[in-house]
């Protein structure tokens, strides 16, 4: 089996090309690079004291649930470009990619031209970090714990379509029910996302589900990058919930409003 994976290069987007390298026999990885110091480079997020407080936290949750930034496995093919360059880029290079068994998307930029032709037409999966339609955009499990939605923190995978995640929706990835941080709830619901896409692909599950079409008029919130500000990050860090208080919050999830919801065990 191979699998094409357009992805980043953080230590999740990491984990995800090692994870589902050990259930195919060849993986090809699309990886758009960013820095892996954000807050303490200027990039995607500025450079400020604010954003290395916020991201020293993002980061201790990632490592402690993917490791540090490494190498991938032996059977993964790399090409690395600039983020942002994706839909820029000549399709007969990616000739070899083009062939596999599964596409996937995770963390990559908006994929535009001929490629996102290509890959709604071979049925890629994208994994939404959020939980559409709730919450669409940039960092919305950021948004979903700062609007105190902590039950919306999760994944959504689902088809990918030429919108921003408006894609028709397989399944709802969420966190199990317990006390985490928020920083440790964001990240496990991308551990729990990844996991459940692995496993559907190695037992064939995936291909059984009925896509289901996203309802827009349930958006809570759109969120672009440029919303996230010091501001916003510096209240954010200031009223932080307890363990006890998310713990509640997600056993009180209506499990209803959730599609063929995957929970982590």
């Amino acid at each position: 089996m191979k699998i094409t994976v357009f992805t980043c290069n953080q230590p999740r987007h990491i984990g995800l090309i090692n994870g589902l390298s050990k259930i195919a026999d060849t993986v090809y990885a699309i990886q758009e690079c960013k820095t892996i110091f954000p807050g303490q480079v200027e990039d995607r997020y500025r450079k400020s004291p604010v954003m290395e407080e916020y991201f020293s936290h993002v980061l201790k949750a990632e490592t402690e649930l993917f490791g540090s930034v490494g190498f991938v496995r032996d059977n993964v093919r790399t090409i690395s470009m600039k983020s942002g360059d994706l839909s820029k880029i000549e399709m007969p290079v990616l000739a070899d990619a083009l062939k596999s068994d599964y596409y996937i998307v995770f963390g990559a930029s908006f994929i535009k031209g001929d490629l996102v032709k290509f890959l709604t037409e071979n049925r890629a999966i994208n994994i939404h970090i959020g939980v559409s339609p709730y919450y669409r955009g940039s960092s919305c499990n950021f948004w979903a714990a700062f609007d105190g939605n902590h039950e919306y923190v999760g994944a959504t995978v689902h088809l990918l379509s030429s919108g921003m995640d408006s894609g028709d929706m397989l399944y709802h990835a969420l966190p199990a029910v317990g006390e985490y941080d928020s920083f440790a709830l964001g990240m496990q619901a991308v551990k729990t996302a990844q996991e459940s896409v692995i496993c559907m692909i190695a037992d064939g599950k995936i291909d059984g589900y009925r896509p289901t079409a996203q309802d827009k008029s349930l958006e809570v919130r759109y969120s672009r990058n440029a919303d996230f500000t010091d501001e916003i990050a510096e209240k954010y860090l200031n009223t932080l919930p307890t363990p006890r208080q998310i713990a509640e919050s997600l056993n009180n999830r209506d499990m209803r409003k959730f599609v063929s919801p995957y929970v982590s065990g």
